[in-house]
């Protein structure tokens, strides 16, 4: 049982803490809503799309989703407050722990049994852009950009999946580049 805990307690007419879902004519929406913090990702954040991602590719009647975020962008990554000053303390159970959680997220949109559009506008970085990567299809945005910034905080360029995922949107000489530099790239 993971530590991590979302909205998963949450009665049908309670909402997602950390996002916002609608449901209309097959089509769920879900959209991060911490504008204030360019929907940086929470271990809240992350545990509520962990949760929710299976609930929907249950859900008969889903048919497509969207994946966006709310304000100037669509992800800035993991919060550097909540999630990066966090692991530092944790021990080796708590970071795979926490690994697993992320990993479980990305899996989750990659498995889902309908098409995950991710529309990406402002900023996608770190989590965020894999967020994007993980959806079938990105739907950029002129303001979007892109940044892969693991290696710039002391993390893997692979996190979250990045060196597998990747690859296989933009080819590997150019994924090497953006994993290893964290180079932002903005939308064509």
């Amino acid at each position: 049982m993971s530590p991590f805990t979302g909205s998963a307690h949450r009665t049908e007419a309670e909402e997602w803490r950390n996002l916002r879902l609608t449901l209309d004519n097959g089509v769920a929406t879900v959209t991060l809503a911490r504008p204030e913090k360019l929907n940086a990702l929470t271990f809240g954040a992350y545990a509520d799309l962990r949760d929710l991602l299976p609930e929907l590719a249950r859900d008969g009647s889903v048919r497509a989703l969207v994946l966006g975020g709310e304000g100037r962008g669509f992800c800035s990554g993991g919060d550097v407050d909540d999630i990066i000053g966090a692991t530092l303390a944790m021990d080796t159970g708590q970071l795979l722990d926490f690994n697993r959680m992320t990993g479980q997220v990305v899996r989750a949109l990659r498995e889902c049994p309908f098409p995950v559009v991710a529309a990406v506008h402002g900023v996608a970085a770190g989590a965020g852009a894999v967020l994007a990567l993980a959806a079938d299809f990105r739907v950029a945005d002129p303001s979007a950009r892109f940044a892969f910034l693991f290696t710039r905080v002391g993390l893997s360029g692979g996190d979250m999946g990045a060196a597998y995922l990747l690859p296989r949107v933009v080819g590997l000489g150019h994924a090497t580049r953006l994993l290893m530099l964290g180079e932002p790239v903005r939308a064509p």
